[in-house]
């Protein structure tokens, strides 16, 4: 019987649906798979002394709550969603609510039609509409095969608030095979109307959400082996907001059980490749992917051709990986704190002992993320402490960073150092910085020594802070980043068997210790760079932006300003440059070769460089 008027229903056009529904005939317990093809609404219907602050609220948060229309008070008619419709007896089940609290379910709002005078209908977008165009693309719909409603939950993600409407973000959760991720993505991006592109993919916890099998309403749908969750926005959050506010009386649709309006779904077309989501993994433990343009992907990825060149011609072109800037850089954008380390103590027979490869890179990256209003701290040799914080002073004076960048030293005392460095108390689940970056910093070799590109054994020189990214990889959460010119570089694990067999004294100076991800640059100052001038362009994504704040609030795009004040520049650069030859800082890479990149000397080769980085994001 059921599965015979499920079959029915799904090809049964809205009108005649509603007319069902209407006269009550069959019990219908959610409306998913029905009229295909059609635009399912979520109904919010409050009193309209609340209306104009509601449809603010629903243009602050517009991915879960797509206005449809707006109704006049005390008409129960949507002239441009259907023609002959009644809410008060199209939904297959209401929700009432009392001062906020869940009083009963009904079939029809006629008993109230006295109150619903005075009161105003929204009518709001709903996934179930997008279901269809993702069969059409060859995805499974778990739900709809299961012959269950979707599951939705509660997440721990606020709303932007407008006056007594703020609620946290209901979510729908359908579980998608990994292959076919990118093309759920495509196939519901342009179907605003319907919440868009999903707005988390990979680990709940990420979200709040405790356990996928107790869905906040609807039912537990079953994941298949290789299926990764991914989550849309959801129209349900109205449910919350009305819960939250605590109106004499509202009503809702019950969560699956929608209005089905007669407006077909878009057909899309995407346009510009600005258009054109596309998904990469970011983190394993937890799994979460990120979202990003096909342009911005584009982008970032002449940003790493460009810094790849390899000036002193001394193999490194065998150690780059492809897409690890981009990948780096998705991973620092969800960061909301970032710990940076460089210093290399190359000339060991001097003081200081520094090379002027590296800082810069890594306060190119500081000055960006302070943009981007994260955390960033610096953590460097003991021994180095004094000439770090007199450099930070310099570039706040430059102009090159807004503050002060707190710096700290790390020493091994003890067996979990590291774990009490970074997380509060030491426990993993409390970790103070979500990324960690080294930007030309002495990694350690497999024999547990340091060695510059000569293979002299710096050790007693460095400090532990490889410990730091040993342990990150046990910690949920932490991603790491290794930046490099040479394969002696912390992070530079990774490829150390390309360094090994491509660099001079690979075998001996390699370094063992990896990071999640590696950026191979001719000099690495170019990689800080290029991952400040990565972060401005995932910043003014619009693709990326949406999905970093799970689609509600506001686009940040008014801050682009600031962010472009914080890119590298060429007169920002030759001013620290000088800065660090006042502290007695030298060249690292003109003492072992006189390098030349297209005929101009080292110092030049970084103005040049800076030039066509800053290009690529015109």
């Amino acid at each position: 019987e059921r599965m015979l008027l499920t079959g029915g229903l799904k090809s049964l056009l809205p009108h005649v649906l509603r007319r069902i529904i209407r006269c009550n005939r069959h019990s219908i317990s959610n409306t998913s798979g029905m009229a295909e093809g059609y635009k399912q609404a979520n109904i919010v219907i409050l009193h309209k002394s609340l209306a104009d602050d509601f449809e603010k609220f629903c243009h602050a948060n517009n991915g879960p709550l797509p206005l449809l229309y707006r109704s006049k008070p005390g008409d129960w008619k949507c002239p441009s969603l259907s023609s002959d419709s009644d809410i008060r007896t199209d939904c297959p089940q209401c929700r009432v609510y009392e001062h906020g609290a869940f009083t009963g379910s009904v079939k029809s709002l006629k008993e109230y039609s006295e109150q619903l005078k005075d009161m105003v209908t929204f009518y709001l977008g709903c996934s179930f509409s997008f279901e269809k165009a993702i069969q059409n693309a060859g995805i499974p719909v778990r739900n709809v095969e299961q012959e269950c409603n979707v599951s939705m939950y509660k997440t721990a993600v606020p709303c932007y608030s407008i006056s007594t409407f703020c609620c946290n973000l209901v979510v729908t959760m359908r579980p998608i095979p990994e292959s076919k991720l990118e093309a759920a993505v495509l196939a519901t991006s342009e179907l605003k109307e319907a919440h868009g592109a999903p707005i988390h993919i990979g680990d709940p916890g990420l979200l709040g959400i405790q356990d996928l099998s107790k869905p906040d309403y609807g039912d537990p749908v079953h994941l298949h082996p290789g299926d990764i969750p991914v989550f849309w926005a959801c129209g349900v959050t109205g449910v919350e907001a009305v819960i939250n506010c605590r109106s004499p009386l509202a009503f809702t649709h019950s969560p699956g059980c929608m209005f089905i309006t007669d407006l077909k779904n878009d057909s899309v077309t995407v346009g510009s490749s600005s258009e054109v989501p596309q998904v990469y993994c970011i983190s394993q433990d937890p799994l979460h992917y990120s979202m990003v343009s096909a342009e911005a992907t584009q982008k970032i990825k002449n940003l790493e051709n460009l810094i790849g060149i390899d000036p002193g011609d001394r193999g490194i072109i065998h150690l780059h990986r492809p897409d690890e800037l981009l990948k780096a850089c998705l991973a620092i954008s969800h960061a909301r704190s970032v710990l940076i380390t460089t210093g290399f103590p190359t000339h060991f027979s001097y003081e200081p002992p520094e090379e002027n490869d590296g800082p810069p890179g890594a306060l190119a990256i500081a000055a960006m993320l302070q943009a981007l209003e994260k955390d960033v701290a610096i953590v460097t040799d003991q021994r180095a402490m004094d000439l770090n914080k007199k450099i930070i002073d310099d570039a706040v004076q430059l102009g090159i960073l807004k503050r002060p960048v707190p710096l700290l030293s790390y020493q091994r005392e003890n067996a979990d150092s590291a774990l009490r460095f970074l997380c509060e108390n030491g426990n993993r689940r409390r970790p103070r910085f979500d990324h960690l970056i080294a930007i030309e910093r002495a990694g350690m070799a497999a024999d547990g020594n340091y060695y510059n590109a000569r293979k002299v054994n710096i050790k007693n020189l460095v400090d532990p802070i490889d410990d730091l990214f040993l342990a990150a990889q046990t910690i949920p959460g932490v991603t790491t980043t290794g930046v490099g010119d040479g394969g002696n570089e912390l992070g530079m694990g990774k490829v150390k068997e390309a360094v090994k067999k491509h660099i001079k004294n690979g075998d001996t100076i390699a370094c063992d210790v990896e990071a999640d991800f590696t950026i191979v640059a001719g000099v690495s100052n170019w990689g800080g760079y290029a991952i400040a001038c990565a972060l401005y362009i995932l910043s003014t994504c619009e693709i990326h932006d949406r999905y970093l704040r799970k689609a509600v609030g506001f686009p940040q795009l008014l801050k682009k300003k600031t962010w472009l004040s914080a890119l590298p520049s060429v007169t920002k650069e030759e001013k620290l440059l000088k800065a660090l030859v006042q502290h007695g800082v030298r060249s690292g890479k003109t003492a072992s070769l006189e390098m030349e990149v297209d005929g101009l000397p080292f110092y030049d080769t970084h103005s040049l460089m800076i030039e066509k980085l800053l290009q690529e994001l015109k």
